[in-house]
């Protein structure tokens, strides 16, 4: 009985050991597994480290909302969301942060704090820093703890992070003399304090009606949100009206008068006020728009286009013409503070700071006399005109008529402005001066030259009478060239005076066109004019080559395809007063005036002595086409032209293009000039000589009566 009982406490024994035993392996397992599971689970925690990191890409992006999920609300005062991005956005993009760099340079396991170096860009120049970033470990993993310091370390809730900005003064535009052509000037600005208007609608109609605009436009700026009941609201910018000088110039008495009807109605109606604005001016108006151009306030597009370059919305910039040209050198810098005051307003830090740099003046070789007795003559006219020194390649003068008033940018065009002025027949806003034109008998010479270089014209030749037409032979159909005079012999030089057509299609037939193709490109056809300013390219034909007789014929004496730029043709005549050598052009005024060379030996020294020999005739000769410019204290050269601009042969309703050029062949002249002068619709209006007589006038201003 001993033994079974024994035996089976023994076997109890053993099943109790085996159940402790699979018990625990059961625990050894789970604990095995939760470890696990826990173990898993830290490593999908992100480190603080990777966390700051994560933080600085959404705000380079500027994702602030993503950032602020990243806090821990609790640690970091409960910011509200609103609050922390508000705060974020006003600052950083106040400050125009970009560029954003951030190196981490520690880890305090202890305190879980974050040190590192960052750097970014502002508007101010650059900010560099070294910070600390502190997290706090929560159920779901680390949390930022945040606090304005991390904008900025040493930020307090209370400071304001502020931009001072300098604008620089734009330099200013002058001729050679240093009259100003675009500068600072004054004007009036008309605007209303709205909380002294008595009937606020009524004002704002007939103040609408006085300054063209609508009353809807008005109401609109008086309820802008920063507006308030004694601030002053301007509306428009208009001229004002000095008894000792007008600075933004009126053209006439009347248009003073109206002016000042205008301002004084203004100023009759209780609320409205006229106080003073600097702005940009143009003392020659009308007579350089094209040439000077204009500024504009910046748009969203400059500012985006032009990033970094430090315009702001305050900032205006160059349009057209010498404004947009040298834009760059005008603006200047301007000078920008970045820096932190306190609850009070005093200033606790400044964090950046760039110093204002003004605009440079940009002196050029205009002169702004010839500009406006240019002007003065063709206002009129469809024309352009180009004055320069032949000896130095200075441009004394570019005129392209009609013109626009461009101080009207500046006080601002209205809709109907500018409308007219875009609808206007004759294109006003058209730039002459740069385009390529049909050039007419004034290339004559240029084919002279050619023949004589290549050879092709004998100038002693006598081409024989032969009438006012001809034609080479049957094969040119109806087709005859014509001229207006006969004369005897017919030789190169009377050619010139009399302005023969038919000898200069002749000798273009003995030059051939695959020489004057030649000839032309050396000259500079097909390429850009080395000057400041794009002009059109000069052309001998639409296509690639001249294609036909009667083509190359009328080549000659400039119609067929021929298009030449009036500054490129003026540049060719240089070489009739330089020993053949074509002289660059240029703009900007330098202190020693030198002449280089675009086309060194366009011509031989013979070939140029040949031509110029001619062409002085043309004025000095009473047959001269010319003679009209003829002066008894000087000598002077020249070449008329009337260029006959077609839809096809057979019309006979096409205009003409009036041409001439008149310059100073001696090179010890006092006040050397060369100017070529384009006038269109000169048919019935005396074709060249309506040029020569507007001529005489400007060439009577620049010497003296």
């Amino acid at each position: 009985m001993r033994r079974r009982r024994t035996r089976s406490r023994h076997r109890g024994y053993r099943g109790w050991t085996v159940g402790i035993a699979i018990l625990l392996s059961v625990m050894v397992i789970g604990v095995g597994i939760w470890g696990i599971v826990r173990w898993s689970q830290e490593r999908k925690i992100k480190k603080p480290e990777e966390l700051l990191a994560e933080y600085m890409e959404y705000l380079s992006t500027g994702e602030y909302d993503k950032m602020y999920e990243m806090l821990n609300l609790e640690a970091s005062d409960n910011v509200d969301k609103d609050t922390f991005i508000n705060r974020n956005s006003a600052i950083y993009e106040g400050i125009e942060m970009a560029n954003l760099v951030v190196e981490i340079t520690g880890y305090d396991k202890k305190r879980q704090a974050v040190f590192y170096q960052t750097s970014f860009d502002t508007v101010a120049g650059e900010i560099s820093f070294e910070n600390e970033a502190i997290f706090l470990k929560g159920e779901e993993g680390y949390g930022l703890i945040w606090e304005d310091g991390l904008i900025l370390p040493g930020l307090r809730k209370t400071d304001k992070v502020r931009v001072s900005t300098t604008q620089a003064i734009r330099g200013q535009i002058l001729d050679r003399n240093e009259q100003v052509l675009a500068g600072p000037g004054i004007a009036s600005s008309v605007g209303i304090v709205p909380g002294k208007l008595t009937d606020r609608e009524a004002a704002v109609a007939e103040v609408a009606a006085l300054l063209g605009m609508q009353p809807e436009d008005v109401e609109k700026k008086l309820s802008a949100k920063w507006v308030k009941e004694d601030y002053f609201v301007p509306l428009k910018t208009v001229p004002k009206i000095d008894e000792i000088e007008w600075l933004i110039p009126l053209e006439t008495d009347e248009e003073i008068e109206r002016e000042k009807e205008r301002q004084e109605k203004l100023l009759e109606i209780p609320g409205v006020l006229i106080s003073d604005t600097e702005v940009r001016a143009y003392p020659l108006g009308e007579a350089a728009a094209h040439l000077v151009g204009y500024v504009q306030n910046v748009t969203a597009e400059d500012l985006e286009k032009h990033t970094g370059e430090g315009y702001t919305a305050n900032s205006v910039i160059g349009r057209n013409g010498m404004e947009g040209l040298f834009e760059k050198e005008l603006k200047g810098q301007n000078g920008c503070r970045i820096y932190v005051t306190d609850e009070e307003g005093k200033e606790v830090k400044e964090w950046v700071s760039v110093p204002v740099q003004d605009g440079q003046d940009i002196k050029l070789t205009i002169d702004a006399s010839l500009q406006r007795a240019l002007y003065a003559q063709y206002q009129a006219d469809k024309s352009c005109s180009v004055a320069m020194n032949p000896y130095t390649g200075e441009v004394l003068a570019l005129i392209s008529t009609p013109s626009y008033d461009n101080n009207d940018f500046i006080l601002g065009l209205s809709g109907e402005q500018w409308t007219a002025l875009n609808e206007d027949e004759a294109q006003p806003l058209y730039n002459r001066f740069r385009q390529t034109l049909c050039p007419g008998s004034s290339f004559k010479p240029v084919t002279a030259a050619v023949g004589l270089t290549s050879g092709a014209i004998d100038p002693t030749e006598d081409y024989g009478k032969v009438g006012l037409s001809w034609q080479k032979d049957s094969s040119w159909g109806n087709y005859y060239v014509t001229t207006l005079h006969t004369y005897e012999p017919v030789v190169l030089e009377n050619a010139l005076i009399y302005s023969d057509n038919i000898y200069f299609a002749k000798a273009a037939l003995k030059i051939g066109a695959e020489e004057l193709e030649k000839s032309l490109s050396h000259l500079g056809f097909g390429e850009e004019i080395p000057f400041e300013i794009v002009m059109g390219k000069s052309q001998y034909a639409n296509g690639e080559h001249i294609e036909s007789e009667v083509q190359l014929a009328d080549s000659g004496y400039g119609q067929g395809q021929i298009l030449v730029n009036p500054l490129h043709l003026a540049c060719i005549y240089t070489a009739f007063c330089n020993e053949g050598d074509m002289i660059k052009p240029y703009l900007v005024w330098q202190q020693e005036a030198k002449a280089e060379d675009w086309i060194a030996g366009a011509f031989s020294k013979d070939v140029a002595d040949k031509v110029l020999e001619g062409v002085k005739k043309v004025v000095n000769d009473s047959h001269g086409t010319g003679y009209g410019v003829h002066r008894a204290d000087r000598v002077l050269a020249g070449k008329t032209g009337t260029a006959e601009i077609k839809l096809s042969k057979e019309d006979t309703e096409g205009t003409e293009l009036g041409w001439f050029a008149v310059f100073t062949p001696e090179a010890d002249e006092e006040r050397p000039l060369l100017l070529i002068s384009m006038v269109e619709d000169v048919k019935g209006r005396g074709g060249s000589g309506y040029v020569v007589d507007k001529s005489q006038e400007v060439l009577n201003a620049w010497f003296g009566e």
